[in-house]
């Protein structure tokens, strides 16, 4: 197996990061808002976790999941299928250390 694929199937931290588009009301939430839960519960029922909240701005969410490259690639596709109209949506790969490893 190569490197590039052990890379695609190690499971990792990923953090997805929304924010309103300008313009966007938080009443336009409710037009997405049973697509994203779907979304989410077809995640978590394959066994995959999903810690979600807003961020303090109350413009800003954020998501952390694990899995694969592939698993998030696909993951964030489907959101932003459903949002992109209403939120700007980034992926990222958490590479930071957990702190408790370190110690």
């Amino acid at each position: 197996m190569s490197q590039t694929t052990q890379t695609l199937e190690q499971k990792s931290l990923w953090v997805l990061v929304s924010s309103f588009r300008d313009g966007t009301k938080s009443t336009d939430l409710q037009s997405i808002t049973s697509s994203v839960i779907e979304l989410v519960n077809e995640w978590q029922s394959k066994g995959n976790f999903i810690w979600s909240g807003p961020l303090d701005d109350n413009r800003t969410g954020m998501a952390i999941f694990e899995a694969t490259e592939k698993e998030a690639r696909s993951f964030h596709d489907k959101y932003d299928k459903i949002c992109s109209r209403i939120l700007d949506s980034h992926l990222y790969q958490w590479n930071a250390t957990p702190f408790l490893s370190a110690l």
